[in-house]
């Protein structure tokens, strides 16, 4: 996923009156201190202004839908033109890097692009963002959101991001040519069922299960956790005094041990793209992907996409021992304390979580609205599907994509991975997991 320029400003001269102008326009922006919600005055609109929003909404998919979303933004707010500050590299890490740099420096943007959940929470307790409770009151996102999706992006007590859609995490891809040539009659539903059909694409001299680098390793290790632990127990792991030395974490940690044994030796030189790309060009069964590998395998050539037929060159199912169970992650857009056009930032959030931006992105992007009202004739074969499954699962949210781990942790948990895809010790493993945990206690 996806740097950023900063103009230099020129220097103004002004007369007192209008300093003192400034000044007092410049207050109807700013919350009276412990106040999360904004009184009307501050609400109203600048006569002009710029929306400046940070992501690292740069390529594919993620670029157009925000290419939607600005020009629906534009067209409704002529006096308040959108600003695009996307920073591009290192699947966001280098727009977090200069998003970090900017809140420090107290010139923050208007509002910013962060996974819902704990890897907001750095912004939170360095007190760089502010409570939206008042967002989700006045345009009524709880209603139309899942109480499960409200539950998990809350911390103690306040919401702090409006999500703008959903991907899910715990989805198997596959070729079914490839399945119907090894001997495999459907998709696997359950361990040993999935242990069998690799064994079988291995026989027929394809790769079981197609990898690719770290990030793509750990996505891995939190669909085998969930689907050997379940949903609640997994949740469990991340709150203090947690025991990451039990059987359940145990079992879970061999089993993934096993499913290494059936990836490709280059994994760590390949991105999620060419992961999948193994799959649907016939040299691999299998692969454990997020949602977005069908927004590369279906998308347009022009867009750098495969422009493949779901159902037929590819299909899905939930990874296995994940039937009933939506593995989420979601981006979504926060309101920064010195936000400098406040009350065009809280106009965004409102509009971001509104059907009719949900559902102009959404399709393009290659995701789902965190609401539950979208329009599915918008959305294809794949999205189709998981529209259903998102009112029906129960959810357990993401570790490699921000939900559940604070940014200190789950870079623990990174640098125990990195060591375990080396040394494939278990004991050594789950020991370092748990010392990550007992840091948090």
């Amino acid at each position: 996923m996806p740097g950023i320029r900063i103009g230099r400003r020129r220097k103004l001269r002004v007369t007192a009156t209008r300093v003192a102008l400034f000044a007092s326009i410049a207050l109807l922006f700013v919350p009276a201190a412990g106040i999360a919600g904004p009184e009307s005055s501050r609400d109203a609109e600048a006569t002009t202004c710029k929306l400046q929003v940070f992501s690292w909404w740069t390529g594919g998919g993620e670029a157009a839908g925000l290419a939607k979303l600005i020009k629906t933004w534009n067209a409704n707010n002529p006096n308040c033109r959108f600003k695009n500050e996307t920073v591009a590299g290192g699947a966001g890490s280098n727009a977090k890097a200069v998003l970090a740099q900017r809140l420090a420096a107290g010139k923050p943007p208007d509002s910013f692009q962060g996974h819902a959940g704990a890897e907001l929470r750095d912004y939170i307790k360095a007190k760089q963002v502010l409570p939206i409770d008042f967002i989700f009151q006045r345009y009524g996102f709880r209603k139309v959101m899942p109480k499960q999706l409200i539950s998990q992006i809350t911390y103690q007590g306040h919401i702090y991001s409006v999500p703008v859609n959903i991907h899910r995490a715990n989805v198997l891809w596959y070729n079914p040519k490839v399945l119907r040539k090894a001997g495999i009659s459907a998709a696997p539903k359950t361990w040993s069922e999935f242990i069998a059909a690799l064994d079988k694409a291995k026989e027929a001299k394809v790769i079981p299960l197609a990898m690719g680098e770290q990030w793509t390793a750990e996505h891995l290790l939190e669909t085998v956790m969930i689907a050997t632990i379940g949903p609640t127990r997994w949740a469990g792991l991340w709150r203090k005094g947690a025991d990451w030395s039990n059987a359940g974490v145990t079992l879970a940690l061999n089993r993934y041990k096993t499913l290494l044994t059936y990836t490709n030796s280059d994994a760590a030189s390949l991105t999620w793209q060419d992961a999948g790309k193994l799959v649907v060009d016939g040299k691999a069964a299998f692969n454990i992907m997020g949602d977005w590998q069908d927004a590369y395998f279906s998308g347009t050539k022009a867009g750098g996409n495969l422009a493949l037929k779901p159902k037929v060159d590819y299909n899905w199912a939930p990874v296995p021992g994940t039937i009933g169970v939506y593995d989420w992650l979601s981006d979504s857009f926060t309101l920064p304390k010195g936000a400098p056009h406040r009350a065009a930032a809280v106009k965004w959030l409102g509009f971001v979580g509104s059907k009719r931006a949900q559902d102009s992105f959404n399709p393009v992007k290659g995701s789902i609205p965190a609401r539950q009202d979208a329009n599915p004739r918008l959305y294809g074969p794949y999205l189709k599907w998981a529209l259903q499954q998102w009112k029906t699962n129960r959810l357990a949210g993401s570790l490699a994509h921000g939900v559940v781990a604070p940014n200190a942790w789950k870079a623990d948990v990174d640098t125990a991975l990195g060591l375990f895809l080396q040394s494939k010790n278990v004991g050594s493993f789950q020991d370092a997991l748990e010392a990550a945990a007992k840091k948090r206690a």
